[in-house]
């Protein structure tokens, strides 16, 4: 015999308005879904107080939607890893002809020219989905910064703007939007099931995406310098392993790349939706 799980106690003194009639009730005998916190709407209260925030608070500190966005680059990441995981299996096949011609005496394209024929496809394919996935992204990223401004202005260590033209920046480019990202996964972190504390959330997939974000540019890099001043098939073979590893990595930080937006996407409106609740109620003294 399953046993329900009871909601979490209501705070002493607080009530929310029953928007349907306009009249005043215990939060534990409000519209919220059955399972869910006390702050998570209906949706017939969802689109009130949506639309009472909108009235109420300034342009700038308005929430803005962000799932469409982060569908779209959530589909792309996934076709920048297909590209990832191309490259791998292309450099991993030529790796098997240059250790054929390994005794060879001299170094000679020949033997590796069906590989290298097929060896820019991956990087090709690779930079256009890149390109592609970026739109979306920047657009996601800055929406989000907005969203953390509305949620703890104080806590935003830049400018909104910064969160797409940090990531011009050379050098710098580096580390500056792991810093906005940082202020805007501590801004986003939702309240716990009480609804009265925020438990700032672990890092731990924004920091694992950007450091394999990182390693992979590096490598891929280090790869393709490789490839060009390769002068024995030792050196080839070099070079294809390392871009191997490079895709590998390509492919889990794009992973980890899904990962991070959906789960900043989730913890912004889990975090919208408790800010609709306490302005769908007034509070008792």
């Amino acid at each position: 015999m399953s046993v329900r799980e009871e909601p979490p106690p209501v705070p002493p003194g607080r009530v929310r308005r029953t928007i349907a009639e306009g009249e005043g009730r215990p939060m534990a005998e409000a519209d919220a879904p059955d399972g869910q916190p006390w702050w998570v709407l209906s949706e017939r209260e969802a689109r009130a107080g949506e639309r009472r925030v909108q009235r109420e608070t300034p342009p700038h500190l308005r929430f803005e939607p962000t799932r469409t966005l982060a569908a779209v680059t959530v589909a792309l990441l996934g076709v920048c890893a297909a590209a990832d995981a191309f490259s791998l299996a292309v450099s991993v096949w030529r790796y098997t002809l240059v250790r054929g011609e390994a005794g060879s005496p001299r170094y000679g394209a020949d033997p590796l020219m069906p590989a290298d024929l097929l060896y820019a496809a991956p990087g090709l394919l690779w930079t256009l989905a890149l390109v592609a996935t970026a739109i979306p992204f920047l657009m996601w990223f800055h929406r989000s910064r907005l969203n953390a401004e509305a949620f703890d202005a104080a806590g935003q260590r830049m400018g909104a703007g910064w969160a797409v033209g940090a990531w011009f920046v050379p050098v710098a480019n580096l580390w500056l939007p792991k810093r906005i990202a940082d202020d805007v996964w501590d801004a986003s972190s939702p309240p716990g099931a009480d609804g009265t504390v925020r438990y700032r959330a672990s890092r731990g997939p924004l920091n694992a995406w950007w450091a394999l974000w990182l390693a992979a540019n590096v490598l891929s890099g280090i790869a393709g310098a490789w490839y060009e001043e390769a002068e024995t098939f030792q050196e080839a073979g070099g070079a294809a392993v390392l871009n191997a590893l490079s895709g590998g990595v390509g492919v889990l930080a794009a992973v980890l790349a899904i990962r991070f937006v959906r789960r900043l996407t989730g913890m912004q409106y889990a975090l919208h939706a408790h800010r609709l609740a306490l302005a769908a109620e007034p509070t008792a003294r």
